[in-house]
């Protein structure tokens, strides 16, 4: 059987392809405001081999509902189940997508214990950065190389249009853009961990990362530094929520 997870966000639609259990293919585009466009182009190009006949189909995200489903699941526990399957026995999770930030904690298999979403404010997402970043003339995707040898500046506000205007103030007065962007960094992981502390997290416990965010290795470093934990990236953690998606259509539909 084939099985396809679809996870539809705000600023990218992943996808994957199970077989027998097996994940053979991933695919991800930008939803470019026409979520159900990219769900569908999403579907088309994970099923177009002629081999994946009759895929089964699990949607999660913003977008769940927008298309016809075997399973439509909360995020959240698609995260959880997700998580699972990159890091087997995780309990800690951190996903920060473009509209939103999550943290989940688990009970070492991949269940929900409790969580703590913030989806009312753009701080803290890859939205924030993204605005950020092009404030500062530069792409989100050289971000770790444009920070590489930079230090930290401060970065006081957190909501998008004031931070916006500190950080023109900031060019302004002469500081350097690459300290800048790192200062914003460090302003969101600052927020984030407060956020993650509600959850009463054991000290020191792996953290896993996910989201767009997580192809970050400099944000990942220091999210560590605010979380007082390792924390993991995987290469499919931005996947991490079609993954448990498919996971979870794999238990039900069999």
């Amino acid at each position: 059987m084939y099985i396809i997870g679809l996870d539809s966000g705000s600023t990218t639609t992943k996808g994957v392809l199970f077989s027998d259990g097996e994940l053979i293919r991933k695919y991800l585009i930008p939803t470019a405001g026409n979520p159900k466009g990219a769900m569908e182009q999403v579907v088309e190009q994970l099923s177009a081999p002629q081999q994946v006949k009759n895929p089964k189909l699990i949607t999660t995200g913003y977008g769940r509902k927008l298309v016809p489903a075997d399973l439509a699941v909360t995020e959240i526990t698609c995260h959880g189940k997700g998580a699972e399957y990159l890091t087997p026995g995780v309990k800690q999770v951190i996903d920060i997508g473009g509209q939103d930030c999550k943290t989940i904690q688990l009970n070492g298999n991949g269940n929900v214990v409790e969580f703590s979403m913030n989806d009312r404010c753009a701080a803290g997402t890859g939205r924030f950065v993204e605005v950020m970043m092009r404030t500062l003339g530069e792409d989100i995707s050289d971000l770790d190389s444009f920070v590489a040898e930079a230090t930290p500046v401060t970065i006081n506000s957190m909501c998008t249009v004031f931070a916006e205007s500190e950080v023109i103030s900031l060019i302004s007065k002469g500081e350097k853009r690459e300290d800048i962007a790192l200062g914003v960094l460090h302003s969101i992981a600052k927020r984030i961990s407060s956020q993650y502390s509600k959850l009463r997290p054991k000290r020191g416990e792996t953290v896993l990362f996910t989201g767009g965010l997580s192809k970050s290795q400099t944000f990942s470093d220091v999210l560590s530094q605010y979380v007082n934990a390792p924390v993991q990236i995987d290469e499919l953690s931005q996947y991490a929520g079609a993954i448990g998606a498919a996971q979870i259509g794999m238990k039900k539909l069999n």
